[in-house]
């Protein structure tokens, strides 16, 4: 249980960590279009992510898949800037698909980034049948981790849009240009060229 607790814990702080902002602008740049009342939906794009990411985690962590870190370090905010620049086509936010474009990306940009979480957890992950127990403890602190950021993201928004009366696409375009621009500052800095 120990063991439990502790990759559990190493995930959600890796997942709100400061210094791993490129995360943490992802999941806002992947949230910013949702409110409260499309809470089912933003889990299902959290959990679309997690599921990519801890897809590729596991090929990674078994050496099935091997990858240039600096490639990865580079797309990771590639994936941020294109999802800033998708919500600039967002323009009503009535949400009817059951499947919208936004879920695809969220799980194919997840497994870019487990293949960024992989290099992190691969220096302290155990051997044998307990990694498999570290990597499932792991990704529920990471989905722990992107709920709660999400919410904090969905309260600020509620203030701002809902008490200050700010213009909600308007605030989402402005978060999304702010995570472009970081994002892209970060591509540039990483760029493997």
């Amino acid at each position: 249980m120990n063991d439990f607790v502790l990759y559990l814990e190493i995930g959600f702080k890796h997942i709100v960590d400061l210094k791993g902002m490129d995360h943490l602008l992802f999941i806002v740049a992947l949230s910013i279009r949702y409110q409260f009342n499309d809470w089912k939906k933003l889990l299902v794009l959290v959990t679309a992510f997690t599921i990519g990411h801890c897809i590729t985690l596991i090929l990674s962590i078994f050496d099935i898949i091997n990858y240039s870190i600096k490639w990865i370090e580079f797309l990771i905010p590639i994936t941020i800037v294109i999802t800033s620049i998708s919500n600039v086509f967002v323009k009503k936010f009535i949400f009817k698909e059951k499947f919208p474009a936004i879920y695809f990306f969220a799980l194919f940009f997840g497994l870019i980034h487990g293949l960024g979480f992989s290099n992190y957890l691969k220096s302290f992950l155990g051997k044998g049948e307990s990694v498999v127990f570290q990597l499932l403890s792991f990704n529920l602190g990471l989905e722990f981790g992107q709920i709660i950021i999400v919410l904090c993201l969905l309260i600020i928004s509620l203030i701002l849009v809902s008490l200050f009366k700010i213009n909600r696409r308007e605030y989402m375009l402005f978060v999304s240009a702010v995570s472009f621009a970081l994002a892209l500052q970060m591509a540039i800095e990483r760029s493997p060229f």
